[in-house]
């Protein structure tokens, strides 16, 4: 074993610890989340702190942060707040460069689906709409919200969400399973890096798991 470098995150500013783990937590999925206001303002933004929690709810989560200048909320759990609805669309290298321009911070006025030109689609059973070009699409409802640290920059939240529609283009789909070589997702890693999943490696188990 070499040396190793120990670091306290109580001794450093929150930003080197969001680099280190942002470099370190590789490759991430990515969700792009829409969602809808009170006074029907749209809004679009990417988040790539988020995973499946399990099948039976079919249950999602994703971990929007604070703002890291001021602390304050980001539109998108603004909204979840007020209406317990959003829709997650699973990005493609398709739409890549519309969706990093989602990634702004606007104002709560601005709609990114128009400064991106991304399409939005009616859901079928929550009021955000989909991204059109997203060939896989979750409607969800919230289940809760989970804060974490102490409402400054640096901390943030655990948004977990029940997946109560899937919208699946016929190409990515074949007999029960996802085509990821029609799909193209993207994956997240840090500064302007994405990762692609065109270089796979199959570990078949040798020991199979008990019924």
């Amino acid at each position: 074993m070499g040396k190793q470098m120990i670091i306290d995150p109580k001794n450093q500013p929150f930003q080197e610890i969001h680099k280190l783990m942002i470099g370190s937590i590789v490759p991430r999925p990515i969700a792009f989340v829409s969602t809808i206001s009170n006074d029907n303002k749209f809004n679009l933004a990417p988040f790539s702190y988020f995973n499946g929690v399990c099948s039976k709810p079919p249950t999602v989560v994703f971990c929007p942060a604070r703002r890291g200048w001021d602390g304050k909320e980001k539109d998108t759990l603004k909204n979840i707040k007020a209406n317990k609805e959003f829709v997650i669309n699973i990005v493609s290298e398709s739409f890549a460069e519309k969706m990093v321009m989602c990634s702004t911070d606007f104002d709560p006025e601005v709609d990114e689906f128009e400064i991106s030109n991304l399409t939005k689609i009616k859901s079928s059973k929550v009021k955000p709409p989909r991204v059109g070009e997203a060939k896989i699409s979750f409607e969800c409802k919230l289940n809760q919200i989970v804060e974490i640290g102490d409402g400054n920059a640096g901390s943030g939240f655990i948004v977990i969400g029940e997946i109560v529609l899937f919208h699946l283009d016929d190409s990515i789909y074949d007999k029960g399973k996802i085509l990821l070589e029609d799909l193209k997702p993207l994956g997240r890693l840090a500064g302007n890096w994405y990762s692609r999943t065109t270089d796979n490696l199959e570990i078949k188990r040798k020991i199979k798991p008990k019924d």
